[in-house]
């Protein structure tokens, strides 16, 4: 089954829970159940991952090379996870680096991402729904295998 690789970073796993009124209070849970349904019609899956290291992040891109593209929430470390940048430039499929928060609206150490030269596209400050907009514009970037 072809599958799209749902990768979060640090303090992700915690959605819901962690300052709601910048964050939403959906859950992560709820984020894969939308993206679930957002891909369900092409007949795709989710492999959803959710990490607070940079090196199981890493890690866990290299074992999804597999996957027919990726959503990346790298959270906090868009600002200097260059091993996660040089993990992400490796990847061989496209992808789509999404904020929950318009981080440009935010502190000013928040505004540059080092890796979003490298994504095939960013959605930011949409909340859950920068999801499951990603995942839509994985759906026209894949053609459908077979």
């Amino acid at each position: 089954m072809t599958a799209i690789l749902l990768l979060n970073g640090p303090n992700l796993g915690i959605l819901g829970r962690r300052e709601p009124e910048i964050y939403g209070t959906e859950t992560l849970f709820d984020i894969e159940k939308a993206i679930e349904k957002e891909v369900a019609e092409r007949g795709w899956d989710i492999v959803s991952v959710q990490r607070d290291s940079e090196g199981e992040l890493i890690r866990s891109i290299q074992e999804h090379y597999y996957t027919a593209g990726a959503i990346v929430n790298p959270g906090a470390l868009m600002i200097n996870g260059w091993g996660l940048r040089d993990a992400l430039a490796n990847y061989p499929k496209p992808w789509i680096e999404v904020h929950l928060s318009n981080v440009w609206a935010r502190e000013q150490f928040r505004h540059e991402s080092v890796i979003a030269p490298l994504a095939d596209g960013v959605v930011v400050g949409m909340g859950a729904l920068g999801y499951r907009l990603a995942a839509r514009a994985l759906l026209e970037l894949t053609p459908p295998i077979g």
